[in-house]
């Protein structure tokens, strides 16, 4: 098998120079609470090698309402109108504030791909798909991988048609649903029962056999377990591509 698949974790903590020794790739979490500083952000890139990535999430001003107990983290201080107007892509000020900064984040770590990660309440109604066209159609992406991870019920051709629509990476968990751009690979396993699941060294095995050959994708382990596993599976997929 060839191409470039980039393996991690969802997060670190410790020494980024020491996890880069192991890994080729994280997911970085702290831009989706509360984007660092540029400078911070900066001196990021440069504790690791060139050829170390960064992917990021993009901040939850864009994809979650001010409800969402992730604001539990936030630092800023919203006002009762910019509550009402975060999240769900919607076409205010302050989402596209939210990009920018997320846009500005992304070249300071050299980053090619964003994940936007929605909650299960952004549903398929004609509103939120709406504003989510009008987003992806609008920003400036400077030649970003933008990726969505969905959740909750969405009927899977209309995720298909409008990954294909706004040129997006379909994220999944791939023991809980398919891809529909297996060619455009994302995949964040978040364990078969839970956080604190383990993944068995067949299952892994499977999981080499669902990645596209010759193509560039993305696998991201997010359990209690996701250092081991993801080094296993490196392991496990580095002896398949020899």
């Amino acid at each position: 098998m060839s191409g470039t698949i980039q393996i991690g974790t969802c997060g670190l903590s410790g020494s980024k120079a020491t996890y880069a020794e192991l890994f080729p790739s994280v997911e970085i979490q702290l831009t989706f609470y509360q984007p660092p500083r540029l400078t911070t952000l900066e001196k990021w890139r440069n504790e690791v090698p060139v050829d170390f990535e960064f992917v990021l999430k993009a901040w939850q001003l864009i994809t979650h309402p001010a409800k969402s107990p992730t604001y539990k983290r936030l630092k800023r201080k919203l006002s009762e109108s910019e509550r009402s107007e975060v999240g769900y892509f919607k076409p205010t000020s302050i989402v596209e504030e939210a990009w920018q900064i997320t846009l500005a984040s992304a070249r300071k770590l050299r980053a090619k791909t964003i994940l936007f990660q929605c909650p299960a309440s952004f549903t398929q109604t004609p509103e939120h798909i709406s504003d989510m066209v009008r987003f992806f159609s609008q920003i400036e992406r400077n030649g970003l991988n933008c990726c969505w991870e969905p959740r909750g019920s969405w009927d899977k051709e209309v995720v298909q048609t409008l990954c294909e629509d706004l040129a997006l990476w379909h994220v999944v968990d791939p023991f809980a649903q398919s891809t529909t751009t297996p060619e455009q690979c994302y995949f964040r396993l978040h364990g078969r029962h839970g956080w604190r699941y383990q993944y068995e060294p067949d299952e892994l095995a499977d999981l080499v056999e669902l990645l596209p050959t010759e193509k560039t994708g993305y696998v991201f382990f997010n359990n209690i377990h996701m250092k081991q596993d993801a080094l296993t599976f490196k392991q496990l997929f580095e002896s398949t591509s020899d």
